[in-house]
């Protein structure tokens, strides 16, 4: 088990009392929370104002429009994200396989005590079909960069085809995090980390 202590969920994870936080700090946590278990689709924007203490007028006064709260909250969990590997970097600098494994481990946690709402990029992709939209390009970027790291570390690892292993690494973990909305695996999280060990055995040259 290797704990990082990231939540990828944007929740809010400040000590301070609701109520004490700046306005828009309160109608980002409460666009977040909503935005996650409810989907983007389904909040407005006098759902979230309510929940964050505020009028429709007060949340337009912070962000000036649904599409860039939206866009902010992903924003906000691809930093969370990025953040994982940073830290795993400094943590392991000199072990890419670990820094692999670490990053398995860290969505096999997240798959494990995950709600059936999954994955939030997975569910923002599947309802804003406008691929133009910001949010949507945001996660292309990332989930591109995102591979680009993996890709990284397996060449480190001195594997024969590193490219080919980062994409096999990022279909089982992009396919554990589909799995986990509908619950048909049990110990998902265990399955996931003795598959990326066997991806990461079998490709070492």
């Amino acid at each position: 088990m290797i704990p990082i202590g990231i939540n990828v969920k944007g929740f809010c994870m400040s000590e301070e009392k609701p109520e004490r936080l700046p306005l828009r700090e309160r109608v980002f946590n409460a666009a977040s929370t909503l935005f996650y278990e409810e989907g983007i689709l389904g909040v407005g924007v006098d759902a979230i104002a309510k929940a964050a203490g505020t009028t429709k007028m007060g949340l337009y006064r912070q962000f000036e429009s649904k599409d860039v709260l939206i866009t902010e909250w992903v924003a906000h969990q691809v930093t969370q994200y990025r953040a994982v590997l940073d830290e795993l970097a400094k943590r392991w600098p000199d072990e890419p396989r670990r820094q692999l494994l670490g990053f398995a481990q860290f969505i096999a946690d997240d798959v494990e005590r995950s709600s059936h709402r999954g994955c939030s990029f997975i569910n923002t992709i599947a309802e804003l079909p406008d691929d133009a939209h910001a949010a949507r390009k945001l996660i292309e970027e990332h989930k591109a960069h995102q591979l680009e790291r993996l890709a990284a570390l397996c060449r480190a690892c001195g594997f024969a085809r590193p490219e080919s292993t980062a994409i096999h690494l990022t279909l089982i973990l992009e396919g554990a995090q589909a799995v986990a909305q509908n619950r048909s695996v049990p110990h998902l999280g265990h399955h996931l980390m003795a598959l990326t060990e066997d991806i990461l055995t079998a490709r070492v040259s």
